[in-house]
């Protein structure tokens, strides 16, 4: 080699010493050993300065990294909200107010019958149906409406029982048995019929007499008790239906706070309710069903479906037959 290639060779070796100097043989690295480390690749006696090579999360004090990370945590909490609970909300409001059949006001709704009962002179047989039904105006983009009706065999008629927030709390025969609700098409959640409704009819009307928030001043729209609390409290009551009203039933979970954990109105799981501002329930009836701030997100494995706030079931009809 010549000398130019002596030179050009001590030119690299000097400069391959300064890099290992700055970043250490293999890299930024960092050693509690001391201030300062040795690197038996360099020159003797050539020390490397330790704060030249501390990642800089190690200079971060650990209260600020834990706040960090707790905010971070946060943040995805509240990402995951807004995509499950808001974000359907949001979406079927568009399509509510995108229908032409939305009615203006009480006064102008459809309250006629919708057909799906037998005239009662034909239908000899005992019934037992629990219907809901989308609420009025904005609230139906989130929230139904249910009621029970029974006959007894060879009864002349049905009766049907509401609660509501106007009036007489509990109303008996207020509409059509199965009537339209501000318009909106009923759908069936229970429908027994013969020897079984004959034996839950009286077990039906006792816990609807025994409705603890039927008094004047008892109801309130949200979270509850109102009209699907008492369509619940019938349910727990009468476990033997089997049924589980619509996730978009506002109400349906309020439980007095000495009632937060319990069994779900089907006995079938067990539910935690928060004064129905959130909650869980899981059952095999229920499903899975988390409940904030009255919105229901879950899924039905029983009857295969997901639960949507706003849109509801998604999936095959709940209906206890």
């Amino acid at each position: 080699m010549g000398w130019g290639g002596g030179l050009v060779s001590t030119w690299m070796m000097a400069g391959a010493r300064q890099h290992l100097a700055k970043f250490g043989a293999f890299g930024p690295r960092f050693k509690s050993a001391g201030p300062a480390m040795v690197n038996p690749w360099l020159t003797p006696g050539l020390q490397v300065n330790t704060a030249l090579t501390t990642p800089v999360h190690a200079l971060i004090p650990p209260r600020l990294m834990r706040i960090s990370g707790g905010m971070t945590l946060l943040a995805r909490m509240l990402l995951v909200l807004i995509l499950v609970f808001v974000v359907p909300v949001v979406a079927h409001a568009l399509w509510w107010f995108g229908r032409a059949d939305v009615p203006a006001g009480w006064s102008r709704a459809d309250w006629s019958s919708a057909a799906i009962l037998p005239p009662s002179a034909q239908a000899p047989q005992a019934i037992v149906h629990i219907y809901a039904a989308r609420v009025g105006r904005w609230r139906g983009i989130v929230a139904h409406h249910s009621w029970i009706v029974v006959k007894e065999a060879g009864g002349a008629r049905y009766t049907r029982y509401d609660k509501v927030g106007w009036g007489s709390p509990v109303r008996t025969d207020g509409w059509a048995p199965d009537g339209r609700w501000f318009g909106n098409m009923p759908v069936r959640i229970v429908a027994i019929e013969g020897e079984e409704a004959t034996r839950l009819i009286p077990k039906i009307r006792q816990a609807v007499a025994e409705y603890p928030y039927r008094t004047f001043g008892a109801y309130r729209a949200w979270p509850g008790p109102n009209s699907n609390t008492f369509v619940a409290h019938v349910m727990r009551q009468v476990p033997e239906l089997a049924a589980a009203l619509p996730p978009t039933a506002l109400g349906k979970d309020w439980l007095p706070i000495r009632d937060m954990v319990s069994l779900t109105p089907s006995r079938t799981g067990i539910q935690l309710s928060l004064g129905g501002f959130a909650g869980v329930a899981l059952g095999w009836v229920e499903g899975l069903e988390v409940n904030f701030l009255g919105l229901i997100a879950g899924f039905d494995i029983r009857r295969p479906a997901l639960k949507l706030p706003g849109w509801g079931r998604i999936g095959f009809e709940p209906v206890t037959w």
